[in-house]
């Protein structure tokens, strides 16, 4: 991560600061507890910021859950809000470049909403061997 961060504390001050600004809550399940590599955590980040901003500009959501864990399978990211939802995803320009990162980094993302329930954004990037 940039500025000698660790993906955990560049999420925490960029959360902080996403939610003064929306207004929408935060809440933060889990966040890395052990250094991933400096590839993997760009790409997780600039994802997040993606998810976060469909977040904000589509959703009308109140409050939204992150949860990314690092274990010995790898990396799991998940984003899950609960605003509008939709009922099929014509990936737009954002989801496509959100699944395009993922994939670059070996790993697959989903997006998956339920009308008038929320949107659940899930990456996961298997550790290499």
């Amino acid at each position: 991560m940039r500025g000698g961060r660790s993906l955990a504390e560049a999420l925490e001050g960029y959360l902080e600061e996403w939610s003064e600004r929306t207004g929408i809550v935060v809440e933060t399940w889990a966040l890395p507890d052990r250094e991933v590599p400096a590839r993997v955590g760009d790409g997780v980040y600039a994802t997040l910021l993606e998810a976060l901003a469909n977040v904000e500009r589509h959703s009308g959501a109140r409050v939204v859950s992150i949860a990314v864990t690092v274990g010995d399978s790898g990396l799991r990211m998940t984003v899950s809000d609960d605003g509008a939802g939709f009922a099929t995803a014509q990936p737009g320009r954002g989801i496509t470049m959100m699944r395009a990162r993922f994939a670059e980094l070996g790993g697959t993302l989903s997006v998956n909403g339920v009308r008038g329930e929320g949107t659940t954004v899930t990456g996961v990037v298997p550790r290499r061997a």
